[in-house]
């Protein structure tokens, strides 16, 4: 196990070099437009089509009238993946009641792996709200062209297929009640300033 767990945090470092050079291109092609979020210059989202973690069939449409928080990763993501779902969950709680008002959103771009009941058990460890979205590799693939996000299987050297990494894009979408898209948060952006983005939103 532990001899494993190295593995895993050695290619975590290769594959987070790798998708640094893609999060750098995906924020210089963005411009600002509140001190949370921010916009981008291309279209990003569109309808979808996916399984949640109790294994229904869901679509965007599902979610109307509510802010929706999204987030592209999988499960078996070491670090990032566990950071910002948890950073998701703070600014959920910092919101209190406006939380009602959001539904949070992890997306597996790791269909091979995140099966439903691992999902189910998987999301169940963040927020109460939080929806796992899975599907098939067409599913999976077209849902993360909508919103630009980069995705692909790291190269193993040790040679076991099962434990491989996901080179993916990190950061937080915010799409409004109405479905278009609102911004991003890139990674690193804090519970608080997410909350406050948020809360304003609400509000207004």
């Amino acid at each position: 196990m532990k001899a494993r767990l190295l593995r895993i945090a050695a290619a975590s470092v290769l594959a987070l070099a790798a998708s640094a050079g893609i999060a750098w291109w995906q924020v210089n092609n963005m411009t600002e437009t509140v001190a949370g979020a921010t916009k981008s210059a291309v279209p990003i989202g569109g309808p979808f089509t996916m399984t949640d973690n109790k294994g229904r069939t869901v679509t965007d449409a599902d979610y109307r009238g509510k802010y929706l928080l999204i987030y592209f990763g999988y499960t078996y993501c070491p670090d990032v993946c566990p950071t910002e779902l948890g950073v998701m969950t703070q600014a959920l709680d910092l919101l209190g009641r406006q939380s009602d008002r959001v539904q949070p959103l992890f997306v597996s771009v790791d269909p091979e792996r995140d099966t439903v009941a691992h999902l189910n058990d998987y999301v169940a460890l963040f927020h109460p709200s939080l929806i796992g979205l899975t599907g098939t590799a067409d599913q999976v693939r077209d849902t993360a062209r909508a919103y630009r996000v980069y995705y692909a299987k790291a190269p193993q050297k040790d040679g076991k297929p099962d434990e491989y990494l996901m080179d993916h894009s990190s950061f937080i979408y915010l799409m409004g009640p109405d479905g278009g898209f609102v911004g991003v948060y890139p990674a690193g952006t804090t519970a608080d300033r997410i909350a406050q983005d948020l809360g304003t939103r609400i509000a207004g």
